[in-house]
This record gives structure tokens, sequence and C-alpha cells, in this order.
């Protein structure tokens, strides 16, 4: 038999369905946001090793390659590629996480290291009219440092004998 409700029973408001699925979805949203951008971090360390280990094989030490194969063909191709693991050329991924720029050049030479800096930056997220839920831009920076010898030179303390 149906039971029909009666004025002394009280059922469920629609008020509250109304008010916490939104608030839910809301949730939900920036959860998966949180976890897209611990992805992206994680990315971010795999294509540096990658950037960097390219480098250092590639790259040249010799002054008359450096600038014009180095810094105009290899660094740009390092980045291009690295963009497309990231995401840049994926559109919901770039969307979603809003991704703004990603930048590997120009690489830093010293002496010793190379320095490899892998720099990811997003557009600011937010939502028109709420002030208090608006977030800054983020910018995510990832450093490999690359020895500019394939092998390195074993180390000795000076005046003593190898």
């Amino acid at each position: 038999m149906r039971r029909l409700l009666r004025a002394s029973q009280r059922g469920q408001a629609t008020t509250e369905v109304v008010l916490l699925l939104p608030l839910f979805m809301f949730f939900l949203f920036a959860f998966s946001k949180v976890f897209a951008l611990l992805i992206l971090v994680q990315k971010m360390e795999i294509a540096s090793f990658y950037a960097a280990r390219r480098w250092q094989l590639e790259s040249h030490r010799n002054v008359q390659y450096a600038d014009g194969f180095d810094e105009n063909q290899l660094c740009p191709d390092i980045e291009a590629k690295v963009k497309n693991y990231i995401g840049f050329d994926d559109a919901k991924t770039k969307g979603f996480l809003g991704l703004d720029t990603a930048r590997i050049c120009p690489v830093q030479r010293t002496q010793v290291w190379n320095v490899v800096t892998l720099t990811v930056t997003t557009r600011p997220m937010g939502i028109k009219g709420l002030k208090a839920l608006n977030m800054p831009a983020y910018k995510f920076e990832v450093v490999k440092y690359v020895p500019n010898r394939d092998r390195p030179i074993a180390f000795v303390l000076p005046g003593l004998a190898p």
C-alpha cells in the first residue's frame, strides 16, 4: 500500500537539495583543479629532466656552435617538446589548467654547470563577480644543473697526489 504524506509528516526540503548540489559541484571542481596542478608539477619534473639531459648530450662546448645551433635550433626544439608533453597542444588541458607560458630558453651557461630552468606560468583563476574566490596566477619553476662535461672530473684536493 502506498502511503500518502500527511500534514504532520515532514518530507525532504527541496531547498536543501537545490542549495547543496551547487556547493558539492564547486568543491568537486576545486579538488579536481588541485589534483590537476599536482600532476602538472610531476610532469614538469619529468619534462625538466628530459630537457636537461638532452641539453647535456646535444649542446656544444665550442663557442662557435653555441650561439648558432644551441640557442637558435636546439633550445627552441627542446622547449617545443616540453610544451607538448606538459599539455600546451591539447586545448582541454591548457584550458582546464589555465596554462599561459612555458620557457626553458635561454639556458644559463657557467664554467662548470649549465643551468636549465623550466618555468611554467598559469593564468589567474577566478569566478567573475566573486572577489573572494579569485586566485592569482601561479609560477612554477624547476631547476636542473647539468655538468659541462660528459664525464665529471675526479675531485682532487690541491697539493695532494692523486
